[in-house]
């Protein structure tokens, strides 16, 4: 119940509730653009539908994942004002460009697409979801930049008369190795959890016969887009773990319960500590294998956890530097094990449409699958975040010495509460709405619709 240990499970639940709605945002942007670019191509009323029906989900699940984003930016000040004295003058930049530039873009744009239609040419309209696309995925990409430069940091110095760190090299921090492979992943992921929606929501349609022309083509084009971004999901992953073992081998290492240094090494399918946490009891694992995930071939030597620490020790002092592998282990092995399942999952679908899928039995218990990539994506974040411990800023600024001096406990222990209240509102409010209107069907999304003018003004230019 102290400061510390408050402030980081108030920043990790807002963070992990912010990231339910990061991936479908992103994800599901594109599919309304190309649903809105085939109604544009074929004035095929089916995709205008389409468009309208899907774009009013993604809406819910922007706005609510905009409120919560604001928020918690929040408590960079307030519970981590020692993070932002320190890196604020680096961290601050790519969240400004985000901001001014990206989030702009984004918001502006979606406004034209959801009141324009009818009141600006189809053309422009049409380039506005593209572009509020767009917007939205760039602003993933700088906050994956701060993020990925909390991972490995570059491009900076130390001032020794303010004893913060600066930024003297902002190509190195957008060029950052490691931004971009959070980026590849998180974009992948989400095209993976809108495709997962589409195709919850288009079997539950599909099972009444309701409107099935327009849910059999959603399914269809989840099921394909399904496919290649879960593969994508796991190569970036695979990528994203390497380029670990290089810059993070602690996060590597506590991600497999690796505790010795060997040549080659063993990938653990099973491993059970004590309750401390830090011995192994008894494990299974597979020969050679851990050393493929690292470098790709059977040899490839892993250093384990004891001797890094050791290493650590020397370089930064005294202390414990293994982050909490309990959580490390299991949420890897979570994420791995939804994201096999879906990539199996979009390979039998894909497989079944030779034949009349929304006949088949097993139509009824696809609509569970909108849970998997839930799993998968809040596993992978408490994994990303949770891998660095003790540090908030790889190998500069810990935890410890990031949180602001005033709070107390009381203090604390109200902004958690409030927090989960009102989080807790905001989920419920969510899930009723998502559900509602998936329901409801592409005619209500077209009935609540802004009206569209009666008449066009001006060619389609």
């Amino acid at each position: 119940m102290d400061p510390i240990t408050l402030s980081r499970w108030q920043f990790g639940l807002t963070t992990i509730y912010h990231f339910l709605f990061v991936p479908l945002t992103l994800g599901l942007s594109w599919f309304v653009a190309f649903f809105q670019t085939r109604y544009y191509q074929t004035q095929n009323e089916a995709f205008h539908k389409m468009a309208k029906f899907w774009g009013k989900l993604f809406l819910i699940n922007f706005a609510i994942g905009v409120v919560t984003g604001i928020v918690q930016e929040f408590q960079f000040g307030m519970n981590w004002s020692e993070y932002s004295r320190y890196v604020g003058d680096i961290f601050g930049a790519p969240l400004a460009v985000e901001a001014l530039l990206a989030f702009f873009m984004e918001s502006t744009f979606l406004g034209v697409w959801v009141f324009g239609e009818g009141k600006v040419s189809p053309k422009v309209h049409l380039t506005s979801i593209w572009l509020a696309a767009i917007g939205s995925n760039l602003s993933a990409l700088w906050i994956l930049l701060a993020n990925g430069w909390m991972q490995r940091p570059v491009g900076f110095v130390i001032n020794e008369l303010t004893g913060r760190a600066e930024l003297v090299n902002f190509f190195a921090l957008v060029g950052n190795p490691k931004g971009w492979l959070f980026f590849w992943h998180t974009i992948a992921a989400g095209l993976t959890t809108a495709s997962f929606l589409i195709l919850g929501v288009s079997a539950y349609h599909l099972i009444r016969k309701q409107h099935v022309d327009i849910f059999k083509r959603s399914f269809q084009a989840a099921t394909i887009v399904g496919l290649i971004a879960s593969t994508l999901v796991f190569f970036g992953g695979h990528t994203n773990g390497q380029y670990m073992f290089e810059t993070q081998p602690m996060k590597f290492s506590a991600i497999e319960a690796h505790w010795e240094t060997s040549q080659p090494a063993d990938f653990s399918i099973l491993t059970i500590g004590d309750l401390s946490g830090k011995r192994e009891v008894w494990s299974w694992r597979v020969p050679a294998v851990l050393s493929f995930l690292a470098c790709n071939n059977f040899e490839c030597e892993v250093r384990g956890v004891n001797e890094i620490q050791a290493e650590y020790e020397g370089m930064y002092g005294p202390g414990d530097y293994v982050p909490l592998m309990v959580v490390t282990y299991w949420t890897f092995r979570l994420m791995m094990v939804a994201g096999f399942v879906m990539m199996l999952l979009s390979f039998l679908f894909l497989l079944s449409m030779r034949g009349r899928y929304e006949n088949a039995k097993w139509m009824k218990w696809v609509p569970w699958v909108i849970i998997l990539p839930y799993i998968a994506n809040a596993s992978g974040w408490i994994l990303s975040e949770m891998g660095r411990q003790p540090w908030i800023v790889q190998g500069l600024l810990t935890v410890q010495d990031a949180i602001s001096p005033n709070l107390t406990t009381v203090d604390l222990l109200i902004s958690l509460i409030g927090y989960v209240v009102v989080y807790g509102t905001l989920a419920g409010a969510m899930v009723y709405l998502m559900k509602k209107y998936a329901i409801a069907g592409p005619d209500a999304a077209m009935h609540e619709s802004v009206d569209v003018a009666p008449a066009r003004v001006g060619a389609d230019d």
